[in-house]
């Protein structure tokens, strides 16, 4: 429970120009005191209260079978599937009450691997659906849809104690993957392929935490998971659920922190294989009419105003955390959740437009519930908020009238690098305009910053790498062949990703493959392509053959990662030292370290001068140099010169398009 006169007061000396807006934050931090009192019956506690998934869905006892599901708008529901030949109405369930139907059967009635649908009645008539709560959802290629299974695989023997012994990731450096789009060949992966190869190449390439995408089950393979049909069931297209907790399992061995990437903003609207119209009304999971149709997506919108609702969705993080050991989740859609008219459009240039009638409360209460519950459970969860929107407190501690997120997604970035890339020249790039991007947060509040995501490598999108170098990428990444499009390629790839991770305000983010410039886009099987997989996969054999300059990117990526966690300069104040516009240089300080990021095309720096007045330190060396032979530069900056400072500072040799890194001796 939030002492919300505390919360505020705590609030004002974080951010006092939300004090105008104190009304409306005081109700909606009673709203979430009234949620939690009534869903917790007045224990406040959610992790014993939210049990959905222990209650709901096929449950094997020591002497039956138990099967019950929430269908308030139901007349009649009966139990089918090849386990009675799907005779429609021969297992009625029976309404025990709060529009629950429940039906017990003998232990050998429902065996492992076997097919079932429910059968719902109303006003006259009968469809079938799948249980909400099941825990697989192959297709029944019969019928060409999903179908629900009966999982029982009882006893995984996990074996990644000591992972949960150690501390919170307090500088996640993740690696964004996709379990079906993993492999080269022209398939769809499996979780025992990323577990047995691409695991290795992760943790190789030096990222600590990975965040699996399209993990909750989907019918559309192309919708890379976005459009949720079976919110506990892990895709069946990957493998078992097994073979999932095998990843995850052998993942912590490694010392990776695992997030899904979970989408409790919308919901797909097939009928009959996930929950739009379960009950045959249009609002028992989701909002009526225009409010719960989201117009852009085509998908359906929770209702998080009704307590049924959230029982469904906490339980469904509360079951990913205990089932799978996830260690936490990386929240997609939280702007279009946040807002009725789902952010589309807005600007968010003042406050005003986070407090109105257009703000869904009811989202908000929703989030910190999950924040409470997941933080509840696992003290070292993290929890990552896609949010464009810019809200306040969305990082901020609930006891501090925040959201309790962890981090927030620094959307803004990629659109900077996109923007500056599409719209000017290198030599016109604005120093001052990418520091303001790259540097500006809410106070107190971490984020995680990233260059691109999956959404720049789509089809329709260009990575940063083609955007650099576009055709000539086909005919150019060999190491004899040299132009300046590819060159420039090369040298703005690995500044643009220096820049962005080194100026992190707590933790940095890439997608499988952009860290060495893969070629093309994404493109999943559709009839507009065939139903062709080219596009669909990674190309690992490029960075792997020593003639491709794809290496070298690979090189780069992995030691500047590498340097970022062991020098631990996420946790440090970022301190700018020298911005300079018509030379394009950076110059700026974290802890012990001074970075030097010249982002001039042409003009070398022969004797740059970095003051040091302010500080104890007089003598420095390079630790990190972008120009080294091994990322496809020459090899120009003196790694075992001291630079002596003397009472003001000390000048150094910075060619154009290089990545410095001295540290004081």
């Amino acid at each position: 429970m939030i002492n919300i006169k505390r919360a505020l007061s705590s609030l004002r000396k974080i951010d006092n120009e939300l004090t105008p807006y104190f009304k409306d934050i005081q109700m909606h931090l009673e709203r979430y005191n009234d949620k939690l009192n009534k869903l917790t019956n007045g224990s406040n506690d959610l992790v014993n209260s939210i049990n959905g998934h222990l209650y709901f869905g096929f449950h094997k006892t020591n002497t039956e079978w138990v099967y019950r599901e929430w269908l308030p708008g139901a007349d009649g529901a009966w139990l089918t599937g090849d386990f009675n030949n799907w005779n429609t109405y021969e297992y009625p369930l029976t309404n025990i009450g709060g529009g629950i139907w429940e039906i017990k059967l003998g232990l050998d009635s429902l065996k492992h691997g076997q097919y079932v649908k429910l059968i719902v009645g109303r006003l006259g008539s009968s469809f079938e659906r799948i249980p909400a709560y099941i825990k697989r959802a192959p297709l029944d290629t019969s019928t060409n849809k999903l179908c629900g299974q009966i999982w029982d695989v009882q006893g995984y023997k996990w074996t990644d104690d000591k992972f949960f012994k150690k501390k919170k990731n307090k500088n996640p450096l993740i690696y964004e993957t996709h379990i079906g789009m993993a492999q080269e060949h022209g398939g769809v992966g499996t979780y025992k392929e990323f577990t047995d190869t691409t695991l290795k190449w992760i943790k190789k390439a030096g990222y600590n935490a990975i965040q699996l995408m399209a993990i909750e089950e989907h019918p559309y393979y192309a919708s890379f998971g976005y459009q949720v049909t079976n919110f506990f069931a892990p895709s069946y297209r990957f493998g078992t659920p097994e073979e999932l907790k095998d990843l995850i399992n052998t993942a912590h061995n490694m010392g990776l922190s695992v997030l899904l990437d979970v989408v409790h903003s919308h919901a797909c609207t097939n009928i009959g294989e996930g929950l739009y119209l379960q009950d045959g009304t249009e609002d028992q999971y989701f909002l009526s009419g225009k409010r719960g149709w989201h117009e852009a997506w085509k998908t359906k919108c929770f209702d998080y105003g009704k307590d049924e609702v959230l029982h469904f969705l906490l339980s469904n993080l509360k079951y990913w955390i205990d089932e799978f050991h996830f260690d936490g989740f990386r929240f997609d859609g939280v702007t279009s959740m946040l807002y009725e008219d789902h952010g589309l459009g807005s600007s968010f240039m003042n406050y005003s437009q986070y407090y109105s009638l257009n703000t869904n409360v009811d989202a908000r209460v929703y989030l910190m519930l999950a924040n409470n519950l997941i933080h509840s459970i696992n003290k070292n969860a993290i929890t990552i908020s896609e949010d464009m929107s810019g809200m306040p407190g969305m990082c901020l501690p609930l006891n501090k009238a925040g959201f309790g997120f962890d981090y927030r997604l620094s959307m803004g970035v990629p659109d900077m690098w996109i923007k500056l890339i599409k719209e000017s020249k290198f030599e016109s790039w604005d120093v001052f305009y990418m520091w303001h991007e790259l540097t500006t947060k809410r106070p107190c509040e971490k984020s995680i910053a990233y260059a691109e995501s999956h959404d720049q490598a789509l089809v329709g999108d260009k990575t940063i790498m083609f955007r650099l170098v576009d055709a000539e990428m086909y005919t150019g990444m060999e190491k004899s062949y040299h132009s300046l499009s590819i060159d420039n390629g090369i040298d703005y790839h690995k500044l643009i990703r220096f820049i962005t991770s080194t100026l992190a305000n707590g933790g940095y983010l890439n997608f499988m493959g952009n860290e060495f410039g893969h070629p093309e886009w994404i493109d999943f099987p559709r009839e507009g392509n065939n139903w062709s997989h080219h596009y669909a996969r990674r190309q690992w054999s490029l960075v792997n053959n020593p003639n491709y300059k794809f290496e070298w990117l690979a090189n780069f990526d992995r030691e500047m990662i590498n340097f970022i966690k062991k020098s631990k300069t996420l946790n440090q104040d970022v301190e700018s030292i020298w911005l300079d516009n018509s030379k394009k240089v950076f110059i700026y300080k974290r802890g012990e370290y001074i970075f030097v990021v010249n982002f001039h095309p042409t003009w070398s720096q022969e004797s740059l001068y970095i003051d040091t007045q302010r500080f104890d330190q007089k003598n420095y060396e390079v630790v990190f140099s972008s120009d080294d032979y091994k990322f496809g530069g020459q090899n120009r900056i003196e790694r075992n010169y001291i630079y002596k400072s003397n009472d003001y500072g000390f000048t150094i040799y910075v060619p154009s398009k290089t990545a410095i890194v001295l540290k004081s001796k």
